[in-house]
């Protein structure tokens, strides 16, 4: 009786987690994934429309050649069976037919490489582009720095919301939004119509910044550069994936891109030049405790919490924060290390693109926060001085 009773319990339970998702429906994301797609994305490049053109006319021609090599040879199987007294022809050494088995492919071959290669040298052309930004990627955002043309000089790090994060910690998706592990804190944004150019690198593992909407995906390797371009003919938010596997936390690597008008893009320039300047803090300036921690909070919930948790807790092989003694630790050095050169083989990120104030910031916030509370405070010269060890 009992095991019977449990064999309806775990009926039940698959039944109410059956019902739990069915009763949550997902939409279609514009630029990003849709419900049942069978179909490549809807291009806003013209590259992406070619790509597109390219991929129907080859599955054209592979159809025409699967049915008439199928074709001739099923015919042939019943025609010519051994049941009806067929007997097989006995001939070695036809001219004819060894030119028409090379010649007929080759020029199918040709026919198919004229085509591609155009496309494929149109992809690499990177010239004469209007905005060039370099893509760096790490374990597990991207960094997206402007290095020519209007906005030259921004940078920023593009990270997962902290919010989708918490819900796939969660593993409650029941009222997950379309854009579920695709939203980000700082998207890559670009102006509409204008030629740019995306330099690609990386920081510690092999990443692909792909964007299925533009028709690019590139490798970012550690140590080289690699480019592609694209050109957006509408506005809109895009998204896209690192499309290379980078570690476990692969699939929490979001690519977003928002294409603006060209007014509206040359506004967002301005904003962001104006909050550059504000954070462009003097590294020798001494902080208050009570100032610095307000700014940690800050940091860390915009880079940390997504791993370590809010309360610091960490989550599953993520270390807590909470009670750690290398956070307690007297002697910064040690945890300012990790901050800046990770640890664990990746498994903890390195930090160091952040500004020496914003890492003395999330370190004394650490250093103080939940059950810490060392009163220790660390200044933007440690961080200065520890980047040169």
């Amino acid at each position: 009786m009992k095991r019977i009773s449990n064999k309806w319990a775990h009926a039940l339970l698959l039944a109410s987690t059956w019902a739990a998702g069915a009763a949550h429906a997902v939409g279609d994301l514009p630029g990003g994934p849709a419900v049942r797609q069978l179909n490549l994305h809807p291009p806003v490049t013209r590259i992406a429309q070619e790509q597109i053109n390219l991929h129907w006319m080859m599955m054209a021609i592979c159809t025409v050649i699967f049915i008439g090599v199928f074709s001739v040879m099923f015919y042939s199987i019943w025609k010519h069976r051994k049941s009806q007294g067929a007997k097989a022809a006995n001939f070695h050494e036809s001219v004819v037919v060894e030119v028409a088995w090379t010649v007929v492919p080759f020029l199918i071959i040709i026919g198919m490489a004229l085509p591609a290669t155009k496309v494929l040298v149109a992809q690499k052309d990177t010239t004469n582009a209007d905005l060039t930004i370099k893509t760096t990627g790490y374990q597990w955002k991207w960094g997206y720095d402007y290095i020519k043309g209007e906005g030259e000089g921004l940078g920023f790090i593009s990270t997962l919301d902290s919010s989708h994060r918490a819900m796939s910690n969660s593993g409650d998706v029941s009222q997950a939004p379309d854009d579920y592990l695709l939203r980000v804190d700082n998207p890559l944004v670009v102006p509409v119509g204008k030629k740019i150019r995306i330099i690609t690198t990386a920081n510690d593992v092999i990443h692909s910044f792909m964007v299925p909407a533009f028709g690019i995906k590139q490798d970012a390797i550690p140590g080289f550069v690699r480019d592609t371009w694209f050109r957006a003919d509408q506005v809109g938010d895009f998204y896209g994936q690192c499309a290379e596997l980078c570690g476990k936390e692969h699939a929490y690597m979001p690519i977003h891109v928002k294409v603006v008008s060209a007014a509206d893009y040359t506004a967002w320039v301005g904003g962001e030049m104006k909050k550059m300047a504000a954070k462009q803090d003097d590294p020798n300036k001494v902080w208050a405790l009570e100032d610095i921690l307000k700014r940690g909070e800050k940091v860390y919930a915009a880079n940390c919490a997504a791993c370590h948790q809010a309360n610091g807790k960490g989550a599953g092989p993520v270390k807590p924060l909470d009670g750690s003694a290398i956070v307690r630790d007297a002697n910064h050095a040690l945890q300012i290390q990790v901050v800046l050169h990770g640890a664990a083989n990746g498994a903890m990120p390195a930090w160091k693109q952040l500004s020496d104030t914003d890492l003395a910031a999330v370190v004394t916030y650490t250093k103080n926060a939940w059950s810490n509370k060392t009163g220790q405070l660390v200044q933007p010269a440690e961080i200065v001085a520890q980047r040169s060890k």
